[in-house]
């Protein structure tokens, strides 16, 4: 085992409570006691585990002009924001779709991030922006300081490619979390920090309001107010031609909302399950409930014309009903078509349906790469034409991108992206593990195997690397990550993604049955695959490593308080730690309805059994594995104070911990390309220390 530093390592103001419960100025995020001792411990374990190479490496995979330089369509223009060596924070810029699609785009650089940050002397770290469609003249660009998810919003002129300065009447919001759509081109709809009854308690919009350009945005119309309770007030403008119509979401918690539509008469409230997703296109209103709804199963996709509905009809067609295995995950218009994304065993089905006839059919794919692969819809022109861009990729094949027309030109290949590390030798299983309930839990393996022709014989053990998420209905699906290959599988590791419950791979049921007090059956899921992995031969206990950030944070650190025998060292990134308090700290109160409401006495008993702050053990009474917990200073979503009071904890029980933090990168945990070649190079020099057998 690599070296971990030690509570007699901290620095003396540390020292000097450790052996108290973690003090409160781990809250205070730029205070100097909070900062000086992250600063100390943070610069010990980059020291330690310092790896130039492989940082170079990852740097310069992370920065090839090779990479494919993904587009998005706005009529005749393709845009793109690019980071390489020369340009770190990144270039806003666009091409003549014809030029891209000729193999020799024209970039037209519209905005330098670099340049603007040197302007400004500002961190400046790049978040979108919102182009006015269908005139494509104007956006709404987002800058945040260091990666916050607080950003600053100003308005651009596209044609002259310059910011529009407030004393020319430009809109700028002042930094928050706020919510913004282009109602027409001097008119906004608003939601941001104006004051305190202005925000929810999760600190994102209560309000919204109609700002015309000139006035004072503390002065502009209030459309619509929620409750100080709610998660957020959003509005947003369909500007589709013939069917222009605003609307207002009053988000109740994670997953309930209440809608409207904004009419001459005021507000119409638009009468479905609050639980309930829905997407309108033109006339067609979408829904995909998460329960039952007038006998609509959860999970399924079903339509009905809109204004029938306002009428109250209720008469809608079902075009996919879900099945044990297939689940829906997204979807997409063209001019004549939707496109449905399906999961299937957590592999990708892209099945189109035509609007006259809403029979569904595959959307074939010239040279779609090989299975377990994953297969998104990224770009279509819902308006104009069947046009749709998508891009595949596999946990051993890098990024391609296709494009084509439905009914039209074939979809095929137009890019590719380089290989970034050597796969020869590697391919992808999937298994499943038996979880404590019954439920079988897939996962996917990549690896060197020794007998690729029989894989039920027993493999060769090897340090094996454990990532998963369980929770927010995110669905964990195979992708190509080259800090990954680079970092692990190229030294002879394996890779495994588990899918656990509190995903989406399996539909609604996979994440509910799994919210609140039922919380601890992901915990369940976690440590069956892990015990399946030694079970069948992959590695042994201690040749496991664990990995997970925010919510999967969270399980690896509940896997270190609650079954830390089953592996041999856990990352744990940004992570949830206080699960009595989680929902007083940052964004916290908007995840109530994942994890349950502390002030409930019962589910405060239930997220007490499994707080990982509450939960930690002296190492004389239960010794853990090495752990390293990374965070951001500017983490304005997940507080770093958890992952503060949690690196506190386990030293003070001598338990062996490292800790980073990184004073940019927001929730993402780094803010550049140097940035994530840093982090990553930190996480994988320090896993192979622990777990590789490299060393002492």
């Amino acid at each position: 085992m690599g070296s971990s530093s030690s509570p007699h390592a901290l620095s003396a103001t540390a020292t000097a409570a450790i052996t108290g419960a973690p003090p409160a100025w781990l809250d205070d995020i730029d205070g100097d006691d909070a900062l000086g001792w992250a600063t100390d411990w943070s610069e010990r374990t980059t020291t330690e585990f310092a790896n130039p190479e492989l940082q170079d490496r990852l740097r310069t995979a992370l920065d090839t002009d090779d990479r494919i330089p993904f587009p998005r369509r706005r009529g005749d223009w393709l845009y793109n924001f690019w980071r390489d060596a020369n340009h770190p924070r990144g270039l806003w810029r666009r091409c003549p779709a014809d030029t891209y699609l000729d193999g020799s785009p024209q970039w037209q650089v519209l905005i330098d991030v670099d340049q603007l940050a040197e302007l400004d002397q500002e961190n400046w770290v790049w978040k979108g922006a919102h182009v006015r469609y269908p005139a494509y003249d104007r956006a709404l660009v987002r800058l945040s300081r260091g990666g916050s998810d607080a950003t600053i919003i100003r308005e651009f002129d596209i044609d002259t490619a310059s910011f529009i300065p407030e004393s020319a009447g430009g809109f700028t919001v002042p930094e928050a979390k706020s919510d913004v759509s282009w109602l027409d081109r001097d008119t906004l709809l608003v939601g941001t920090n104006l004051g305190p009854d202005s925000l929810t308690a999760s600190g994102y919009p209560r309000q919204i309001r109609r700002w015309e350009r000139g006035a004072a945005l503390a002065d502009a119309d209030i459309l619509f107010t929620g409750e100080a309770t709610d998660v957020a007030v959003g509005a947003w403008h369909d500007a589709t031609e013939g069917f222009e119509r605003t609307f207002i979401e009053r988000a109740l918690d994670f997953y309930r909302s209440q809608r409207f539509l904004v009419t001459d008469d005021g507000l119409h409230h638009i009468d479905l399950p609050e639980d309930c997703e829905f997407s309108i296109h033109r006339h067609w209103l979408v829904i995909i409930p998460r329960t039952d709804y007038l006998g609509i199963a959860p999970g399924t996709v079903a339509l009905i014309d809109f204004a029938e509905f306002l009428s109250g009809d209720r008469n809608f067609t079902t075009i996919f009903s879900p099945t044990a295995t297939t689940s829906f995950q997204s979807l997409a218009w063209t001019k004549d078509f939707l496109i449905l994304t399906l999961l299937n065993n957590v592999a990708t089905q892209l099945v189109t349906l035509h609007v006259d006839t809403w029979e569904p059919e595959p959307l074939p794919l010239v040279g779609a790469l090989a299975a377990p692969a994953t297969t998104s819809v990224i770009g279509t022109n819902p308006t104009t034409d069947n046009e749709v861009w998508l891009v595949g990729s596999s946990y051993t094949q890098p990024a391609t991108l296709l494009r084509g027309s439905i009914d039209g030109d074939p979809i095929t290949t137009i890019r590719k992206s380089p290989e970034l590390f050597d796969v020869t030798g590697l391919s992808t299983r999937q298994h499943t593990a038996i979880s404590q309930d019954g439920t079988a839990i897939p996962y996917f393996i990549t690896g060197a195997f020794d007998n690729e022709d029989t894989p039920d014989r027993t493999p060769t053990p090897k340090p094996t690397l454990v990532s998963a998420y369980g929770g927010f209905e995110v669905s964990l699906v195979p992708g190509y990550s080259a800090t990954c290959g680079i970092g692990w599988l190229s030294q002879g590791g394996n890779y495994v993604v588990a899918n656990l419950r509190g995903g989406g791979e399996f539909g609604p049921d996979w994440h509910t049955s799994v919210t609140g007090a039922n919380r601890t059956k992901i915990y369940e899921d976690h440590q069956a695959v892990l015990e399946d992995l030694v079970t069948r031969g992959y590695a042994t206990s201690d040749q496991l490593g664990i990995r997970g950030g925010s919510n999967g944070g969270l399980l690896t650190a509940v896997a270190l308080t609650s079954y830390p025998e089953a592996f041999g060292a856990a990352v744990s990134q940004v992570p949830l730690i206080d699960m009595l308090r989680y929902h007083e700290l940052s964004a916290g109160a908007s995840w109530m309805a994942e994890y349950g409401d502390p002030e409930d006495p019962q589910l405060r008993a239930v997220l007490e059994s499994y707080s990982p702050l509450h939960n930690v053990n002296k190492h004389s009474v239960r010794p853990y594995p090495p752990t390293l917990v990374t965070t951001s200073t500017r983490d304005d979503r997940v507080h770093p104070a958890h992952a503060r009071t949690f690196a506190w904890a386990l030293a003070a029980a001598h338990q062996p911990v490292d800790y980073f933090e990184n004073t940019e990168g927001g929730h993402g945990g780094a803010a550049d390309n140097a940035q994530i070649a840093q982090v990553e190079a930190l996480i994988y020099t320090w896993l192979w220390r622990q777990i590789g057998g490299r060393g002492e």
